[in-house]
């Protein structure tokens, strides 16, 4: 190979080159996406099914405290629509 058929070939040589790189950039995304899945699946075994049920009753109290304000709300706007009709008679 000659000076001459590099000169000749040099887009196609940029080309190679380039797509080279791009498919090792496409790996090194794959391979960080893997490690990053890997990660998220030790931490949820590690924290188990313990750390997830611990959260589900945590939402469960919250919804019991949200119905509890919500049957106060729905006593309070029964008893300012008893007056309003009270008032209207």
């Amino acid at each position: 190979m000659n000076k001459n058929w590099f000169r000749e070939n040099s887009t196609l040589i940029y080309f190679l080159i380039a797509q080279g790189l791009a498919i090792g950039a496409g790996a090194a995304s794959i391979l960080a996406y893997s490690v990053k899945l890997e990660t998220r699946v030790h931490i949820m075994e590690t924290r188990g099914a313990e750390y997830s049920v611990a959260r589900m009753a945590r939402m469960e109290e919250k919804i019991t405290v949200l119905q509890q304000q919500i049957m106060q709300n729905q006593g309070t706007i029964n008893l300012l629509r008893e007056q309003y009709l009270k008032d209207r008679k």
